[in-house]
């Protein structure tokens, strides 16, 4: 089972992606685990990841989270895709920084 942390502000919109990720990855037979936390959390829950996703709302955050997790793929989601919760392009774009596509 892949563990994808979704990282934002406080947590709140990114719970209802990691909802529709959870839908799509389950449609598909993809096994994953997704949860939201706060970018203060960090450094406390990066290290339980296979991959970190950053809300675009903290974007600025990406060069620093990659040097603090230079071992686990670090990326921003696109802001297309998190204002329209679309859930499937956010499971495929963990799967691409997996190598699982």
């Amino acid at each position: 089972m892949k563990k994808i942390i979704l990282v934002c502000s406080a947590g709140m919109s990114t719970s209802l992606l990691m909802n529709k990720m959870r839908d799509y990855a389950q449609r598909i037979d993809y096994a994953i685990e997704v949860k939201a936390h706060p970018v203060s959390e960090i450094g406390e829950i990066g290290q339980t990841a296979d991959v970190i996703l950053l809300g675009p709302q903290i974007r600025f955050n990406l060069a620093n989270v990659q040097k603090q997790f230079p071992d686990k793929p670090v990326e921003s989601i696109p802001p297309t895709d998190y204002g329209m919760m679309n859930g499937e392009n956010v499971v495929k774009l963990a799967q691409k920084l997996l190598g699982d596509i």
